[in-house]
């Protein structure tokens, strides 16, 4: 009697319209070989791509969203549920409670997708924070100003990438950046048609100096392993905070280092996150760490390109061999030092011209120049943009030598803005 096939695992990817992620997401898949269902908002984010199911879902909406890949999955069993950015994370996570799948506790994801339900989670369970509050966009901006210690930081609850993140130094550049911020928010929620208590609120916090890093990593049973620990070279002090260069291996100690991944694990542990990737922002100083943020994905934008493991495996295969079950403890990244350039919007405008792409492709150590954002499209910058021109990736023996080699390739760009 002949053997059945062993059938295919099947994932479901939530890819959201907007992402940059689809691509090297569904080719980590096709490596794996692991069948692959999407999830979008709308029809065809990866058509070309040709997925053999396709969920269209809405992500504001996780109860009514999760009820639909519940019944998707009786007839099409899926191995795991993998969200791949912030407009995902609480999906996946009540999608995979209801499937019985492993997951994070829904209260966690809730919290990092909140700034004060962030901060208030923390300081509950004994993690040290800034000094915060949450006022309403609607409070009179003058009296806060006079309850508050300078500088501070001003943010949007839920909006990622530092959009909206606004430091001020007296009570002027409050009203100023608080003002901005509501604007910013208002035009957000009535151009996503967004009903989200999130955007009625600022977090206010005390400004936190020192050096900032980003931490990759993924829980294995609430165990933390650090992926990797990125350098930020360029100084992030405000008022706004873009961030650029992504540098790793990091150049700092190896006792500062295992602090940054002690107060990641402690953060981690403190919000009852034990399950899949996340994605850290800390600062260092005399002090110690300090938490940032933290997100229960993987990094953004095309970032996750910088990384390699083992014998060239993937941050997103990575991912998924965790999803399904495959071990993932033995993987280590490569010992080549990496690093992205997120390149900066200058100003407001429309994007006319690219010029030195191909001086700044043939700098010795470069491997991709990718600009994202097609020519004739509005580009805002910081605060209120949320997108980069593109990303530069470059590979050296050394830390010092990907950075030298990004700064020298993004000066072979120029953006004409009309």
């Amino acid at each position: 009697m002949s053997q059945q096939p062993s059938k295919k695992l099947r994932i479901l990817l939530l890819l959201p319209t907007r992402t940059y992620r689809a691509t090297d997401f569904l080719n980590a898949a096709l490596k794996l070989d692991v069948e692959v269902a999407v999830a979008s908002e709308k029809p065809a984010t990866t058509a070309e791509l040709s997925p053999r199911d396709t969920l269209m879902l809405d992500f504001r909406n996780p109860t009514v969203a999760t009820q639909t890949i519940v019944e998707f999955a009786e007839t099409h069993p899926i191995a795991a549920v993998i969200g791949v950015d912030d407009d995902t994370t609480m999906l996946a996570t009540t999608a995979s409670t209801a499937l019985g799948l492993p997951h994070n506790p829904i209260s966690s994801a809730k919290a990092t997708r909140d700034k004060y339900l962030l901060r208030q989670a923390l300081e509950k369970n004994g993690v040290p924070v800034p000094n915060y509050r949450r006022f309403s966009i609607q409070d009179d901006v003058k009296k806060i100003s006079t309850q508050i210690n300078f500088p501070c930081v001003i943010k949007p609850l839920s909006l990622s990438a530092s959009r909206g993140v606004i430091r001020a130094d007296n009570p002027t550049e409050f009203t100023e950046a608080f003002h901005r911020i509501t604007t910013l928010l208002n035009r957000v929620k009535e151009s996503r048609n967004i009903n989200n208590d999130s955007f009625q609120y600022l977090l206010v916090e005390d400004y936190i100096p020192g050096i900032e890093v980003a931490l990759e990593g993924i829980l294995l049973k609430g165990e933390l392993k650090t992926l990797a620990l990125f350098d930020k070279p360029d100084p992030l002090e405000g008022p706004f905070f873009e961030e650029t260069l992504y540098i790793t291996p990091s150049r700092l100690s190896k006792e500062i280092q295992d602090e940054l991944h002690i107060a990641t694990a402690e953060t981690s542990d403190a919000l009852g996150l034990q399950h899949g990737p996340v994605h850290a922002e800390l600062r260092y100083n005399e002090q110690g760490a300090h938490l940032i943020e933290i997100a229960a994905r993987t990094i953004g934008g095309l970032c996750s390109r910088t990384l390699r493991f083992g014998t060239g495996i993937s941050l997103e295969e990575l991912v998924i061999r965790h999803a399904i079950g495959q071990p993932v403890q033995i993987f280590s990244r490569e010992k080549q030092a990496a690093g992205v350039m997120m390149i900066p919007v200058p100003k407001m405008g429309i994007l006319g011209e690219v010029r030195g792409r191909k001086k700044a492709r043939n700098v010795n150590g470069i491997e991709e120049v990718n600009i994202t954002i097609p020519i004739g499209e509005e580009i805002v910058p910081l605060p209120e943009g949320d997108k980069y021109l593109g990303f530069i990736f470059a590979r050296a023996e050394t830390p010092e030598a990907v950075e030298a080699t990004l700064r020298e390739a993004h000066r072979f760009l120029e953006f004409v803005i009309l």
